[in-house]
């Protein structure tokens, strides 16, 4: 399970920097555009939009597993013995079904941008549809592996540290 946590982590790492070095682009070319030259393309627009969607996509999941997702644990980890516990499944259990519920539609709302292309760039929108729907996996999928984690012992459920974090 740490190899398959690991590989979706380094996914989603992946897939926020790329969508990241988009959106700088996209806004450098802008900057410069309007600073330098009077305008700037007009297709940066709709590029630096369609990037801020998939850097919360890929950011998610990511989200989930350091605990950068909004979290009450100031209430739920003063709880007494193994309070704590139960609310930190609870709540991945019901991430995880908000997600399930909300995939389908979303999968629907992806195939329906098929028939549409974005004025821009003449981008076929099931491609910046897709985003949502991949938030939806991504958050799926990291609440899924928090769960089985919690549930076999290997994991207790709180965020990973990160190198910056203080204790």
């Amino acid at each position: 399970m740490a190899a398959l946590i690991r590989a979706l982590q380094t996914f989603l790492r992946l897939g926020t920097g790329v969508a990241f070095s988009v959106l700088i682009a996209a806004v450098t070319i802008q900057v410069i555009g309007r600073g330098f030259v009077g305008s700037s393309p007009v297709w940066t627009e709709e590029l630096s939009r369609f990037a801020l969607l998939y850097l919360a996509a890929f950011g998610s999941g990511l989200a989930l597993f350091t605990g950068d997702l909004v979290n009450v644990d100031l209430a739920s980890e003063s709880a007494p013995g193994a309070w704590p516990w139960r609310f930190r499944l609870l709540s991945a259990v019901l991430v995880l079904g908000f997600c399930a519920l909300l995939i389908a539609p979303a999968a629907r709302f992806t195939r329906i941008g098929t028939m549409q292309t974005s004025p821009a760039m003449g981008l076929p929108m099931n491609w910046v549809h897709g985003s949502v729907l991949l938030l939806l996996a991504a958050l799926a999928l990291a609440a899924l592996l928090r769960v089985a984690g919690m549930l076999s012992g290997a994991a207790d459920g709180r965020p990973e540290k990160s190198e910056g974090d203080i204790e």
